[in-house]
């Protein structure tokens, strides 16, 4: 995985995913999920570091990174939730450790709240959970999608480098952000940008739902928020999350945006391997 390539395949029922695996297979499993418009990727030196003591999985949802984008597919948070409870029955684990950023937070959520999926423990970092969530871009896109599906090919591919630039608040290495925006650009991944965005306004629905249920999470639990995340998931709302989340700590990474596993890597690695060390 020298260039960060996902080696396996799983057949979801939102399309094939793509997945793969880190550090020793015998060590205590650790799961990362990423969140919208990213994949896999985002993770990259936070897993590595993690890798050192943990088996990590790592995967691309379904419309995301190396995973299938096609027409039709279903992306909302529910689906996603759905295939990533059938993934831990795939890799046979039960009560593995969780770590979930952006939408991920809402999809690990999801999936032990509303289907069952049992963790040991629970890291959510700047994590779609409470309203309001989502940059005013995103939302203007996804009420518009089929004004912006038609934009010129480099007009777009301005558009998502602008969006997914101000993710970060440093700013992202070139090849980064290359990689990040890669999956989006051409015919294809054009349609595939416009396609998930609108999916999102539905899934407010969804987080709204879950809501009422997060003072019943019993299980450890750790809030981490880039304290320069202002326009994506304000640091407000991990105050707001570690509040309702009964014994739930909270995190703050300075200077770090809402991608704070590449604003802040070195920092973030360091807090999850406390916090996941202290977890009975």
């Amino acid at each position: 995985m020298a260039d960060w390539h996902l080696s396996r395949t799983f057949e979801s029922t939102s399309g094939v995913v793509r997945w793969d695996r880190l550090g020793d297979p015998g060590a205590e499993p650790l799961v990362l999920l990423h969140g919208t418009p990213f994949s896999s990727y985002v993770w990259r030196p936070v897993a590595r570091a993690l890798a050192n003591r943990y088996q990590v999985y790592v995967w691309d949802m379904p419309g995301y990174g190396a995973s299938e984008a096609t027409v039709g597919q279903d992306l909302s948070l529910d689906a996603m939730s759905g295939v990533f409870t059938d993934l831990l029955d795939h890799w046979r684990l039960d009560r593995p450790l969780v770590a979930a950023h952006d939408s991920g937070g809402a999809v690990a959520l999801g999936a032990h709240l509303l289907r069952g999926a049992r963790y040991r423990a629970l890291a959510l970092v700047d994590a779609v959970s409470l309203p309001p969530w989502g940059s005013p871009f995103s939302t203007l896109v996804g009420e518009h999608a089929e004004v912006f599906a038609r934009l010129p090919l480099p007009v777009h591919e301005a558009v998502v480098r602008e969006y997914v630039q101000s993710a970060s608040s440093p700013g992202l290495h070139p090849a980064d952000l290359d990689r990040l925006v890669g999956p989006w650009l051409g015919e294809a991944g054009r349609a595939a940008f416009y396609r998930q965005l609108t999916q999102r306004l539905d899934d407010r629905r969804y987080t709204d739902a879950m809501q009422p249920r997060y003072s019943a999470i019993d299980l450890p639990v750790l809030v981490c928020w880039g304290e320069d995340d202002t326009s994506w998931v304000p640091l407000a709302r991990g105050h707001e999350l570690a509040a309702l989340v009964p014994g739930a700590r909270l995190h703050t990474l300075p200077d770090a945006g809402h991608l704070a596993p590449l604003d802040a890597p070195a920092e973030l690695a360091t807090t999850l391997l406390t916090f996941l060390a202290s977890v009975p």
